[in-house]
């Protein structure tokens, strides 16, 4: 998994890329000047995503509450998803333990498929979809931030229940991202709630489901399905982490809405906006 800080370097030479193109624009033939300014765009839209990766992996250290209280909050969560009559998710994770291959193949899934899965989608519609790009980036983004915005309130993971009678599945087969720099636990041991791989996922699957016109283009809902299920298995998890992650999509989905909405009115278009790139909608 990339660091914050190599994250936060490629962020910042990708910046300065797009705005030396940016600014080489002008002042070179017009054939050039345009196929720099898509790479500059290009640079500038991977530096923001890259950006925004730091900011996650860097947000994990700071807390507006106490680490201890994690615990209480998670044991919280276990015993409401049984008020609710959600399934247990030791019992899933039973029913997976006597296969280490599986289990294994869960772990890395963990570990290192989201982002590339995410920057991969991203890659394809603005190279072959741009005018859904903004939309898809819109919605990341507001997800992503609310995300980090409920991770400050910490909540500890199934894993860490001592009731919970969940394996932490990582660590038994030595692959736990948590026990990087010379064994120290990672700092975002805590933020459990919502699950942004689940977030991620299903932005992936809403991305594939409204850009793309193919009949087997539902079989993306496969994609968040299975990431709820590793996250669970793995005891990274709860059901409502997902469920919450799930949640937050939908509200950033709606503010996106609402934002292209107020970017289309005419007293916007009179100043100037109507010059920009529009957010769309898509289907």
């Amino acid at each position: 998994m990339l660091s914050w800080e190599d994250a936060a370097l490629g962020a910042g030479l990708l910046a300065v890329v797009s705005v030396l193109g940016r600014l080489l624009t002008s002042v070179l033939a017009p054939r050039i000047g345009y196929r720099l300014r898509i790479g500059s765009g290009v640079a500038w839209e991977a530096g923001l995503l890259f950006g925004l990766y730091a900011l996650w992996q860097f947000a994990g250290s700071f807390t507006v509450m106490s680490r201890a209280g994690g615990l209480a909050r998670g044991q919280w969560i276990w015993h409401a998803e049984r008020v609710l009559h959600l399934p247990s998710e030791a019992a899933v994770q039973r029913l997976f333990l006597p296969y280490p291959v599986i289990i294994q193949a869960f772990n890395l899934y963990y570990d290192i498929l989201h982002f590339p899965m995410l920057i991969a989608c991203l890659i394809w519609v603005y190279a072959w979809h741009r005018a859904d790009y903004p939309r898809i980036r819109t919605i990341l983004v507001l997800f992503t931030a609310a995300s980090l915005a409920v991770q400050l309130i910490p909540v500890a993971p199934p894993r860490l229940l001592p009731g919970a009678g969940m394996v932490d599945t990582a660590f038994k087969y030595g692959q736990s991202v948590y026990t990087w720099n010379n064994g120290a636990l990672a700092a975002d041991q805590y933020s459990a709630m919502p699950s942004v791989h689940v977030g991620w996922a299903l932005i992936v699957a809403i991305a594939v489901i409204t850009v793309s016109r193919s009949r087997w283009r539902w079989l993306a809902l496969a994609y968040p399905a299975l990431t709820l299920l590793v996250v669970v298995v793995t005891a990274n998890h709860f059901w409502l982490d997902g469920i919450a992650a799930a949640a937050l999509v939908g509200l950033a989905v709606l503010a996106q809405q609402a934002l292209t909405k107020v970017r289309s009115r005419p007293e916007h278009a009179a100043h100037g906006d109507s010059e920009q790139e529009p957010v769309s909608v898509g289907s």
